[in-house]
């Protein structure tokens, strides 16, 4: 299992599903600065992150649809890091009281 380890100015998960995702950008400190669901859709994914833009890092969970964001990331010149859900369980060492999905605990 490899960890990546570069440090950026924003992160960005991606909770992407086929028709919708997810997109929760933190600063570097951990405020979140945009917490949203959004169309799954390459051009609203793109508009979405441009104040963010600057070095920005996007980290997805693999599933079954996330070919088109790594795609579009490397032809943007943005940072991917793909994540297996089994990996991202075993790091985290099991139940938490934190949401499991940016969409959960959300009033």
């Amino acid at each position: 299992m490899h960890f990546y380890k570069e440090q950026h100015r924003f992160y960005c998960g991606v909770d992407l599903h086929t028709r919708s995702m997810y997109l929760c950008v933190q600063d570097h400190d951990g405020k979140k600065l945009l917490h949203q669901d959004y169309p799954a859709d390459p051009q609203r994914f793109l508009q979405a992150i441009a104040p963010y833009r600057d070095d920005l890092v996007v980290g997805c969970e693999c599933t079954f649809s996330w070919y088109w964001l790594a795609d579009l990331c490397l032809q943007e010149r943005i940072p991917f890091v793909l994540g297996h859900a089994l990996y991202m369980k075993a790091i985290h060492g099991g139940p938490s009281p934190l949401p499991l999905s940016p969409r959960q605990g959300e009033g």
